[in-house]
């Protein structure tokens, strides 16, 4: 199946034909780590990791190569660093590692390269090097900038006026700039921030350097996939196709630039003014990952999404449904083909829920069987577990999951299963009255029942 993706370069959708079909090739703007992450930085990492696994199913888990960074040099991390008394590296390891930490819980694969900045300082010294060697950058009282007017077409990403573009590029205004669009490559450092030693002088590199140097080591001068948020496109990447395209003399950097779109929290800008910030952190805190990945996935990965407490909720019961219904069966070997069609259409993810739900209730879906390729066949606890896993969904078993939300609402599980135990006898008396108390007991306790026919043989802890 050849999967079809829109392109923000050409703004189309198009049959996706990777470079080398051995070695599909994808990079993603990972975190700058001076905090946690907040909610909208969970976006860009569970929508690329379904891509990722897409693309594993598709072309083979050998046979694709995922690189995301992590920014860990960076006018905020030099301010926290210098704040909390601590090196950069430091403050940085302890941030990378509790962003793994949350991600992880979301249900979001590691990357199979996950380059620091700080360690690719010498191949940007080199890139910038070969820019200013080329005509496309220029040295200026211990800068190196970009020269914007150099680049025939630059813009073509975000194809913006030339006028909005000095707006929103946000650059130091500065005597030593011969263009108002110009941008820096290299930086002179103070004498109490980081900083390596170049032909410049002392300095650092700038934010858009980082990811053209980086992304060209580990995925080669061009590559398959860029992808970011919405907010990336300029002038982060506008400024990377800039420098990757000048400075290796190439037509583009990526064949095709993904980005999702924004997130507001209940219909308003996420900002800590508007007292709406969330981390992840917090949200894992309140909420299983699957159900905050499930949240993420019912909107389409290139519309905006309203992140609200209705819609985790509507999340954390179908996934306490879905639980509840494969319980602890293992996935098929095959994922339903009209799963897979879903992702394979740009990332379709809210079909791709939808096709589950009918495989999961076939009957409510007026259908037997809704994939074409299991003809003759009713879906089965296996298949629906096979597909949500393609999504990162269902990954535990269904006692695991139990287990991991008692512990997060400090649930003792022996109780628990007394307290079920004990309503099962009283079913079975027909001792209804004493049924409906224990059942209310549960719920004050967080705990939902499921009946079915069989008894109440699955039950998962409401949020």
């Amino acid at each position: 199946m050849q999967p079809r993706f829109y392109n923000t370069l050409s703004r189309a959708k198009s049959a996706f034909q990777p470079i080398d079909s051995n070695m599909v090739r994808l990079y993603v703007c990972g975190p700058t780590v001076y905090d946690d992450a907040h909610i909208g930085n969970a976006r860009p990492v569970i929508v690329f990791d379904v891509l990722y696994r897409l693309l594993r199913h598709l072309y083979g888990q050998t046979h694709v190569r995922y690189v995301r960074n992590i920014t860990d040099v960076d006018d905020k991390i030099n301010a926290r660093a210098r704040e909390r008394g601590i090196s950069i590296r430091e403050l940085t390891k302890a941030t990378a590692q509790r962003f793994h930490d949350d991600v992880a819980a979301l249900g979001c694969l590691a990357p199979d390269v996950e380059p620091r900045a700080t360690d690719h300082i010498e191949a940007m010294v080199t890139l910038i090097e070969r820019l200013i060697a080329r005509g496309h950058a220029y040295a200026a009282e211990g800068h190196v900038l970009f020269s914007v007017p150099s680049m025939s077409d630059y813009g073509a990403l975000s194809r913006r006026p030339l006028d909005e573009m000095i707006a929103g590029a946000r650059i130091e205004v500065a005597p030593y700039k011969q263009s108002d669009m110009d941008f820096v490559l290299w930086k002179p450092a103070l004498d109490d921030e980081p900083g390596w030693q170049s032909p410049w002088g002392r300095g650092r590199p700038g934010w858009h350097i980082e990811c053209s140097a980086m992304s060209a080591v580990h995925l080669g001068e061009t590559f398959d996939i860029h992808g970011g948020g919405i907010d990336l496109i300029f002038p982060h990447h506008e400024n990377e196709i800039a420098q990757s395209r000048c400075g290796f003399g190439t037509r583009v950097m990526a064949n095709i630039f993904m980005h999702n779109g924004f997130l507001q929290v209940e219909g308003r800008k996420m900002s800590k003014s508007e007292g709406n910030f969330v981390t992840i952190r917090e949200v894992l805190a309140d909420w299983p990952g699957d159900v905050v990945r499930h949240a993420m996935l019912k909107t389409h990965y290139r519309q905006p999404i309203d992140w609200t407490l209705a819609a985790l909720k509507e999340s954390a019961q179908t996934i306490a449904d879905w639980s509840a219904g494969v319980g602890d069966t293992a996935p098929a070997e095959t994922v339903p083909q009209q799963v897979v069609a879903s992702l394979a259409d740009d990332l379709n993810t809210p079909q791709a829920l939808h096709e589950i739900h009918r495989l999961a209730h076939p009957a409510a879906a007026g259908r037997a069987a809704s994939d074409p390729s299991q003809a003759g066949q009713v879906p089965t606890p296996a298949m629906v577990k096979a597909a949500a896993n393609l999504l990162g969904l269902l990954r535990d078993s269904a006692s695991a999951m139990r287990q991991k939300a008692m512990t997060q609402l400090g649930v003792d599980g022996d109780t628990i299963e007394k307290i079920i135990q004990t309503r099962l006898a009283a079913r079975a008396a027909r001792n209804w009255q004493e049924s409906d108390r224990l059942r209310d007991e549960l719920l004050g306790l967080g705990v939902a029942l499921k009946d079915n026919k069989d008894g109440t043989t699955t039950w998962a802890l409401k949020s």
